[in-house]
């Protein structure tokens, strides 16, 4: 069988003929074919035909240390080399992920007691579910299993974590959400505020919805609550103020164990190691991903705290056995590049780099867009951001999504070299890399700018559909 590459083939066709998409429409792919990237080097990519993108969104949400990192390649290919594979099956285990699970560790809030490793956000979040059931199945509690979750969350797609996503296009066609999972309202002022209603009486009446769900579906059967210390995929939405605070004591009153999903907040995009330590909470279980490794190694990470590693310890059950994880548990591979990476933000100061050219990305998208006529919000902090597009800024109407307003105005920047994302409501999502300097902030705000500005006329042909 000869499997070498077919020369008589572009590499757009090849895709077309073999590969499955994630989050692409089929037909559009068929049409148009895909982008494919060639080379990475800090916060630029080369596509195949040569052209150079500054990447507003690190991939996806994850590059924190920048592209072509030398560190991090020769840590995978040393470990490759001396030991490229083994499990943490029966007390089994390798020296790399020791490292990294002591690493974690020491930058988490709260009081974290164990690690176990994966390889992706979403089987972390499948994961917590599973630890979530399994600990009040362990505490002789079976009734207790139903998770709280908000509408717009993003948590993942597999059967788990996709029922606890809050968005329709990831359970439309597939059978989700899973009965287990009860929705809570997406803590975003702008869109969900009543009338007159104050940022402060906003937080009060999410905290009151939870008592009463509290109340209506009963305390003894709800397991766990799962939040994102900011929203991502749901259009970067940043609760208001108190909320944690706030949402935190009622589940504790309740016994109800809170799940902080950290795939895009950890490892510093706020400033801060985690998103908790920028809210000020502290969460039973934190999900970790993406910036883990910066994308250059699949790894994920469930942390569980004291209470819960005590009852997994003290097996009231007598099962002598915890009865999940992977093959690829720790791979030692991914484990190496977590290491190389994670020393490379603690010695390059990238937390600081966040906070401190975060600001000032926050505040040039403030004053670039705060007077846009189509601009209905800016929000963000550190290095994540989101420019939404409105009909009428002053009522916060939005374009009818028919319109593909945002797609537009994404498709432009990239025509220009700027990779940002169009999210629902028409927002332009940026999450760039923790390396970058003022001058790519600089570029990041005037392409955007120059963007928007190239698709005026149909933005105004829209708002006024």
């Amino acid at each position: 069988m000869d499997l070498s590459p077919a020369h008589n083939q572009s590499l757009e066709d090849l895709d077309r003929e073999n590969v499955l998409h994630p989050f692409t429409s089929p037909a559009a792919l068929m049409e148009h074919g895909p982008t494919v990237m060639m080379e990475g080097k800090g916060a630029r990519l080369t596509d195949h035909t040569g052209k150079v993108y500054l990447d507003g969104l690190a991939g996806l949400w994850c590059v924190n240390v920048g592209y072509g990192r030398q560190e991090i390649a020769e840590a995978i290919y040393e470990q490759a080399k001396k030991l490229p594979y083994y499990h943490q099956f029966s007390a089994m285990g390798t020296e790399p992920g020791i490292h990294t699970a002591d690493k974690v560790k020491r930058l988490a809030p709260g009081n974290m007691a164990r690690v176990l490793f994966g390889c992706s956000g979403s089987d972390a979040n499948d994961t917590q579910v599973k630890i979530a059931w399994y600990y009040n199945n362990l505490k002789g509690r079976p009734q207790k299993k139903k998770i709280l979750a908000r509408n717009r969350a993003y948590h993942g797609v597999t059967v788990a974590a996709g029922s606890l996503t809050g968005l329709a296009y990831v359970h439309t066609a597939f059978d989700l959400p899973l009965p287990q999972v009860v929705r809570l309202t997406c803590p975003h002022y702008y869109h969900e505020q009543h009338p007159g209603e104050t940022e402060e009486a906003f937080c009060d009446r999410l905290v009151d919805e939870l008592k009463a769900t509290i109340e209506r579906e009963g305390a003894d059967t709800i397991a766990a609550f799962i939040a994102e210390p900011v929203m991502g995929a749901g259009g970067v939405v940043f609760p208001p103020k108190g909320y944690f605070e706030k949402i935190s004591k009622v589940l504790k009153e309740n016994d109800i164990l809170f799940i902080a999903d950290e795939v895009i907040c950890g490892f510093g995009r706020l400033g801060t190691p985690f998103g908790a330590q920028y809210f000020g909470f502290e969460p039973d279980m934190i999900s970790v991903a993406k910036g883990i490794t910066s994308g250059y190694q699949p790894l994920s990470a469930v942390l569980v705290g004291e209470e819960v590693w005590q009852t997994l310890l003290e097996d009231p059950l007598n099962l002598n056995l915890f009865g999940h994880g992977y093959t690829y548990t720790a791979h030692p591979i991914a484990c190496a590049a977590a290491n190389a990476n994670l020393d490379i933000m603690e010695r390059e100061a990238l937390f600081a780099n966040a906070a401190e050219t975060g600001a000032y990305l926050q505040a040039a998208l403030r004053k670039r867009f705060g007077s846009d006529p189509h601009v209905g919000e800016i929000r963000g902090d550190g290095m994540i951001a989101a420019v939404e597009l409105s009909a009428d800024p002053a009522t916060r109407k939005t374009f009818d999504p028919a319109a593909g307003v945002g797609k537009a105005v994404a498709a432009e920047a990239m025509e220009r070299g700027l990779i940002v994302r169009p999210m629902m409501n028409d927002s332009l999502a940026m999450s760039p890399p923790l390396m970058i300097t003022r001058d790519d902030v600089d570029q990041i705000v005037d392409t955007l700018g120059a963007s928007i500005d190239a698709k005026r006329d149909m933005i105004a042909a829209a708002a006024k559909a």
